[in-house]
């Protein structure tokens, strides 16, 4: 099984990023100090989900990226779809569940990025 495409964003580069990637990203904002995040790290890259890429963001080193987000706990999860907010995603971290949550963040009606 091929392996998602992930990109590293950081305050610098994230809008312009989710701006103009195109179709579905996954955007992961971890730490390296969360035991959760570093497993989600190694885990969901090679799970097969309905989006185009894994777009990840060190929460400790990209504080006006977590603030826009309003990220309260990690690690967080949004869908991004070209260059629109579909939504957090609460959501257990397993293959199926995300994929469903996934594929339901994009019924919903988008908003702009943060």
């Amino acid at each position: 099984m091929d392996r998602v495409k992930a990109f590293e964003l950081t305050d610098l580069d994230i809008d312009q990023q989710l701006l103009t990637l195109p179709g579905t990203s996954l955007l992961v904002f971890t730490s390296v100090g969360c035991s959760s995040c570093r497993w989600a790290r190694q885990q969901i890259p090679g799970w097969n989900l309905p989006v185009a890429r894994i777009c990840w963001v060190d929460a400790g080193h990209n504080g006006g990226a977590v603030e826009r987000y309003g990220i309260f706990h990690l690690p967080a999860l949004f869908v991004v779809c070209e260059g629109q907010l579909h939504g957090a995603l609460q959501v257990g971290l397993n293959p199926s569940d995300l994929s469903d949550a996934i594929n339901e963040a994009l019924k919903q009606e988008p908003e702009e990025l943060p």
